[in-house]
């Protein structure tokens, strides 16, 4: 039984000032003599030794799993690691039935070892008036390649409802179109927008050092005009302050560790985009903590007081006047992007959206390609070059668009091409088969496709014979099944051809021709 501090005190007068022996007070407290020779020696309380663990019945067999997780984060990029959280959301999946504050028990002491925790000031804000923006990078698999993307974060300050967007670049179209996409998943626009001191947005006046007492911004002209366009205000951080967008810089790390873990495996960046958005929708369910309703919750209070949306969107993009090369090219940031070659050598303007690029003359749109963020890299389009391909069918074989091409078609398309080279070995053959790519312009790539393995199926080894197929593929879709004529073959959509071999033999026009003759 423990000796309370009382006890003690009476137990030392007793034997120091009244003069009572340990054994007399052994006998009159019944506690062992040993207990009170401890209690009266004249030396410093030894510290009490340390316990032996207790047994953790539920949580003992995942112990070894949750440390091995731990030391996997020292591996994972360091802004990219496993959480409480997500360590919980794993040891459920392999059986675990306890707590998930056992999980954060065991991680904090982990962390407590190794780290050491900076202390904020606790902030409040009011509906609608307050958001926090920054950037972030994560690492995904796109098409198969592994790399490094730039995230978009943006955070509401009073319902902490966040935006998350992946991108390939910081670039400034880049930074302008995330706001475009987050006003519209906010539902409006916030009173004020606080940044730090990113080069898309303000540059810094040298002259004062950037740790005095004032220090001189000036924002991009761009940036100014977009937010006209949406008329906020925007705040910028002292420099090394980022403690002042807390929320946010805690934002990004939340959906990188949450949204991004495990690391996703997509096809494109849309698809990155679309399963990031699904995972802020999913985290409107989540309950911030020491607050009292759900993040979408308060984001439906708040939502009244942002600023209406405008009538049209911002266009977010970088326009410049290039001239187009003699290969029929428009240069922009080093790469080289196909156009018609009906265009000839003439000033075209580029805008450069975060994943696309236009090329316009005036106001007509000229081409359409994905935005490249490589260098000295072509980017072609090889329907742009049919015309000129056959007036030189020579150079059928040595194109540079069509070899990058060639390799993906179906093996139909060789199959019509070495027909056709077959039947017509002038160079005929090769230009019918140009005509027949040049479809492609004017029909979806599988309807040609389709036409094209009919055509050799039947026989019809040239351009008309798959124009036809094209055609009656057409009739069957704007056809119900319902009302289409009942009959066999190619001719079921014609049935002024129907007839065409079961007619009575006339003769006699025969006769006519012969009579004409003499």
């Amino acid at each position: 039984m423990k000796i309370s501090e009382e006890e003690r005190e009476r137990l030392r007068r007793a034997h120091h000032l009244e003069g009572k022996s340990i054994r007399q007070l052994a006998r009159e407290t019944g506690h062992s003599r040993d207990a009170i020779g401890k209690i009266v020696a004249e030396r410093p309380c030894l510290p009490e030794p340390k316990k032996s663990p207790r047994s953790s019945p539920v949580f003992g067999p995942y112990q070894a799993r949750v440390e091995e997780l731990l030391k996997e984060n020292e591996r994972l990029p360091r802004k990219q690691r496993y959480t409480s959280h997500k360590i919980y959301e794993c040891l459920q999946l392999e059986g675990y039935e306890g707590c998930e504050s056992r999980i954060r028990q065991v991680v904090g002491e982990w962390n407590r070892e190794r780290h050491r925790f900076d202390v904020f000031l606790p902030l409040e804000f009011d509906p609608g008036q307050d958001a926090q923006c920054d950037w972030g990078q994560a690492v995904a698999v796109i098409a198969g390649q592994r790399q490094i993307v730039q995230v978009f974060v943006m955070r509401l300050c009073y319902s902490h409802r966040p935006f998350v967007m992946a991108f390939p670049s910081q670039q400034q179209e880049c930074f302008l179109y995330g706001h475009v996409k987050a006003f519209e998943h906010f539902g409006g626009v916030p009173a004020r927008i606080s940044y730090d001191n990113m080069t898309t947005a303000v540059k810094i006046i040298k002259g004062e050092r950037a740790g005095g007492p004032r220090v001189h911004r000036r924002e991009s002209s761009n940036f100014t005009a977009f937010r006209s366009h949406y008329l906020f205000t925007s705040h910028f951080c002292p420099p090394r302050k980022a403690n002042e967008k807390g929320q946010v810089e805690h934002g990004v790390g939340f959906s990188r560790r949450n949204f991004m873990v495990p690391i996703p495996e997509v096809r494109s960046f849309e698809d990155l985009n679309q399963y990031v958005l699904t995972q802020c929708l999913r985290d409107d369910q989540r309950q911030v903590h020491r607050e009292t309703q759900t993040i979408g919750q308060a984001w439906e209070q708040e939502r009244p007081y942002l600023r209406p949306l405008p009538a049209f969107e911002y266009e977010c993009c970088e326009r410049t006047t290039v001239r187009v090369t003699p290969y029929s090219q428009a240069t922009f940031d080093t790469n080289r992007y196909s156009l018609p070659v009906r265009i000839g050598r003439r000033e075209v303007t580029v805008k450069a959206f975060a994943f696309h690029i236009d090329i316009l003359d005036r106001s007509t749109l000229l081409a359409r390609h994905p935005r490249c963020y490589g260098r000295e890299q072509d980017i072609f389009d090889p329907l742009h070059y049919l015309p000129l391909l056959e007036q030189r069918p020579g150079a059928f074989d040595h194109a540079k668009p069509f070899r990058r091409w060639r390799e993906t078609w179906p093996q139909s398309y060789p199959q019509m091409l070495a027909a056709l080279k077959q039947a017509w070995p002038d160079g005929r053959g090769v230009q019918e088969f140009i005509r027949i790519l040049a479809l492609h312009q004017d029909y979806p790539a599988e309807q040609v496709q389709m036409a094209i393995e009919q055509a050799l199926a039947y026989g019809c080894i040239h351009l008309d014979g798959v124009l036809h197929f094209l055609h009656d593929q057409q009739a069957s879709l704007e056809t119900p099944i319902e009302a289409q004529p009942e009959g066999k073959g190619i001719l079921a959509n014609h049935p002024h051809l129907q007839e065409i071999g079961t007619q009575p033999i006339d003769l006699s026009c025969y006769e006519r021709l012969l009579k004409q003759s003499w």
